[in-house]
């Protein structure tokens, strides 16, 4: 599917990989990839107009239905990574977004992800269609 995506769609942070992050060998574990990753799509959700106050007023949330992860080279303990997100696709009540970790000293393409989302009003359990706009703009302007 060819689609635009604005540039508010698109996220890139930073984060330093402490020691919590780590197994006994300072290595990244598989789990903590994921956290980055919650952590980058939540700013991205923000930055579209879906911050907390709009969750709580509209009690629609944005539910994960599908996670697919490659990990391709390990992080390290004290190393800072890069998470790069974006909207790739959308339609009617889903949305994918794609997500990378980088090494931020060399660019190294340490773990991709791609997940499937749709918007839940909470309350029933039932799905809602994406906004007028989307992804333009994520405000449910209820």
């Amino acid at each position: 599917m060819s689609q635009t995506i604005p540039e508010n769609c698109r996220i890139s942070t930073e984060v330093r990989v402490m020691y919590f992050d780590t197994d006994a060998g300072g290595v990244v574990h598989n789990i903590v990839y994921l956290r980055f990753i919650e952590t980058a799509r939540t700013m991205l959700a923000i930055q579209m107009g879906m911050n907390f106050e709009e969750i709580q007023r509209t009690g629609i949330h944005a539910v994960v239905t599908r996670t697919e992860i490659d990990y391709k080279r390990p992080a390290k303990l004290g190393e800072i990574l890069r998470v790069e997100g974006r909207v790739t696709e959308w339609s009617g009540i889903r949305f994918w977004v794609e997500f990378e970790v980088l090494r931020a000293s060399d660019n190294a393409v340490l773990a991709s992800s791609r997940q499937a989302l749709a918007l839940v009003q909470v309350s029933t359990g039932k799905p809602v269609r994406l906004p007028a706009g989307f992804p333009a703009s994520l405000s449910l302007g209820l």
